[in-house]
């Protein structure tokens, strides 16, 4: 008796439902926001009838269809690297019509969604999930997950003065966190710094620079926690090994 309701216990809480925009967003249908404002567009629904609501609660994904189309069960999270060429936006569609990473990507991928944003003039390492959840984690400032660039900039700055960034900086009354900066090398009146933070804000690095005075000529992220550029060719795609993701995954909060 005991052994059958611990049993029934454990199915319980495979079985436990969720919020349906968290389970379309893990099935890779789209980010979370993106599923709720599909929902509130009325193209979810479940055994026929539209949904009103992403706080609805179901167990599994299994009569739910989007645009009339069956959902498919959550696949295994994924982890991609590209390595972002400089003049591509980090959307899925631009109203102006500029290119996107999209446009850049390889055909054959699964719906993937970028994890945090490179500006369009920002080259480099982008990451890109299926899962809507591992999206999350790896966005969320309170996971501290550390963010690494190369700058480019022009104009004068001492070490001192970028070594006074790991105070964090307030610049037009926008606070950034601790950034560890360092002098690589001069060309010229060309420097190039290396920022190591874990906020990602909009525009941090570029802002940061010119409140010091520099003018940045080139933006390259070489890592995001621990997955780096590498020698990754310029427009170029790989996985993330799913050993590597796991490892990475249970270092998270």
């Amino acid at each position: 008796m005991t052994n059958t309701s611990k049993h029934g216990g454990a199915r319980k809480s495979q079985r436990e439902p969720q919020r349906i925009a968290k389970l379309l967003a893990r099935a890779g249908v789209a980010s979370r926001r993106e599923v709720e404002r599909m929902i509130e567009a009325g193209r979810v629904a479940i055994d026929g009838k539209v949904l009103e609501t992403p706080a609805t609660l179901v167990p599994t994904l299994h009569g739910v269809t989007v645009d009339g189309e069956p959902v498919k069960q959550p696949v295994p999270a994924k982890l991609y690297r590209f390595h972002k060429p400089s003049g591509l936006l980090t959307t899925e569609r631009d109203p102006k019509g500029r290119p996107t990473i999209y446009d850049r990507l390889p055909k054959g991928l699964p719906r993937l969604m970028p994890v945090g944003r490179l500006d369009m003039n920002t080259e480099g390492l982008l990451l890109l999930t299926n899962d809507g959840g591992l999206k999350r984690q790896l966005e969320l400032p309170k996971n501290g997950v550390e963010r690494v660039y190369r700058a480019r900039a022009f104009g004068e700055v001492s070490q001192d003065q970028l070594e006074e960034l790991i105070e964090g900086v307030t610049v037009e009354g926008v606070r950034y966190g601790s950034i560890d900066a360092n002098l690589e090398r001069r060309t010229g009146r060309n420097q190039w710094i290396e920022m190591k933070l874990t906020e990602g804000k909009n525009r941090e690095v570029r802002r940061v620079l010119e409140h010091l005075g520099l003018k940045v000529n080139r933006l390259i992220r070489t890592a995001y926690g621990p997955f780096g550029l590498g020698d990754l060719e310029t427009g170029a795609v790989d996985e993330v090994r799913q050993h590597d993701l796991v490892a990475f995954r249970k270092t998270l909060k």
